[in-house]
């Protein structure tokens, strides 16, 4: 993870953000690349029990078109009402991805997504800052 030359300050939700990747890993170190995404989710969400880390797991987005419902999303992990985390299995961060965790800040006004990929070879992570929220560290 690059840190910037003033230290944590600049950063959102620090010690709670490098729990979590601390938490993920865990994870990788222990399961890898080799299991389905939903398995490695419940390997997090127990970890998340075990640290006492607060969550909510597959919470929901309706979409609407015209006032009626045409789909919906689900957020893999909300930790502490403060940060959205999105599991998923590969090497490569993928835009789509990036835009699919701006959305869902943008959708609940939280401020940080974690995007972490299992990868074969590494854990991948990225931090994704909704720029249209002011700072409230």
């Amino acid at each position: 993870m690059r840190i910037p030359n003033s230290g944590t300050k600049n950063l959102i939700y620090p010690e709670l953000s490098y729990k979590i990747v601390g938490i993920l890993f865990g994870v990788y170190n222990r399961f890898g690349y080799s299991y389905p995404e939903k398995y490695l989710q419940k390997a997090v969400e127990e970890a998340f029990k075990t640290n006492k880390v607060p969550y909510n797991k597959e919470v929901k987005i309706d979409l609407y078109f015209d006032q009626k419902q045409i789909g919906r999303h689900f957020i893999d992990f909300i930790i502490e009402n403060k940060i959205v985390l999105e599991i998923k299995r590969g090497n490569q961060i993928s835009v789509a991805d990036v835009k699919q965790v701006l959305m869902y800040l943008r959708s609940f006004n939280l401020r940080l997504g974690i995007l972490a990929y299992f990868g074969n070879k590494e854990l991948i992570y990225k931090r994704i800052i909704n720029s249209r929220l002011k700072d409230s560290n």
